[in-house]
């Protein structure tokens, strides 16, 4: 049942990503609520398979390479909904639904084999920790975005050649707004999950913190954010550095994710 919803979910947020991509082409405003009303269709699918992939499994659906992509495409998919509802961020709504059809793409090719937790995952941290910390991941996710689509818009104003982007994304003030709010909300979100982690680490190996890969490279990640969020509001860094240093902090979190796991042997290998 739950390979089934999760199909659907992959094929209602491909219909999404096809209406907003023509919309971003055409801009008929008409296929722009089209595509809104279709991506909120497969973000409830998303959540009915994650809900069937935990009664499948007896826990949350965070521990595989498959559940933790699914989860952290529904979490990317939740944070657009919950900022949607507050801001309009004109063709948003095509990045956004690029990222989480690539994820789920991942997901998809990544195996389904449910296997049983080990004992340090058999706790109720895993939700607490875990849940917080892909939620924070997915508004960084957002910050990311909206530095590309700053870095494409600022490439066709500083070239005063007019072309695609420039009418079609927003101005330069409201994707930095973009990525203030959105980095506002993710590093707090994400010092939570580093919290979390180190008390469940105090739990299940007697110490807060092991210099483990995944907790130094989670480290890395937090002082790439903090010096984002120093720059911006000290100094008064905008616009590019901070689009820049949003990207790159996003990069450092997909490699700590799932990167450190493939290459450097620690004891959070299991986790995806």
């Amino acid at each position: 049942m739950s390979f089934l919803l999760f199909q659907g979910s992959v094929a209602v947020y491909l219909l999404a990503m096809a209406a907003y991509l023509v919309f971003f082409l055409t801009q008929k405003t008409p296929l722009r609520q089209i595509g809104r009303t279709i991506f909120f269709v497969a973000f409830l699918a998303h959540t009915a398979t994650l809900i069937a992939r935990a009664v499948a499994t007896g826990h949350t659906p965070i521990t595989s390479h498959h559940e933790t992509v699914s989860f952290f495409a529904w979490s990317v998919s939740c944070c657009y909904l919950s900022f949607r509802w507050r801001y309009t961020v004109k063709n948003l709504g095509i990045f956004v639904s690029t990222l989480v059809l690539g994820l789920m793409l991942v997901a998809a090719f990544s195996s389904r084999a449910i296997i049983p937790l080990p004992p340090a995952l058999q706790s109720w941290w895993l939700p607490v920790h875990a849940s917080i910390a892909l939620f924070a991941d997915g508004f960084l996710a957002l910050a990311c975005i909206g530095g590309i689509m700053y870095l494409l818009q600022e490439r066709e104003i500083k070239k005063k050649r007019f072309g695609l982007f420039y009418s079609r994304l927003p101005s330069l003030e409201a994707l930095d707004k973009l990525n203030q709010h959105c980095l506002s909300v993710g590093f707090p979100l994400f010092t939570l999950g580093l919290i979390t982690g180190s008390l469940w680490a105090k739990q299940a190996w007697g110490a807060y913190w092991h210099w483990d890969p995944k907790e130094t490279w989670s480290l890395i990640t937090w002082f790439l954010y903090a010096a984002a969020l120093h720059q911006r509001f000290t100094v008064g860094w905008r616009g590019r550095r901070v689009a820049i240093l949003s990207i790159l902090g996003f990069l450092s979190v997909l490699f700590t994710l799932w990167g450190v796991s493939f290459l450097l042997e620690g004891v959070h290998t299991y986790v995806s």
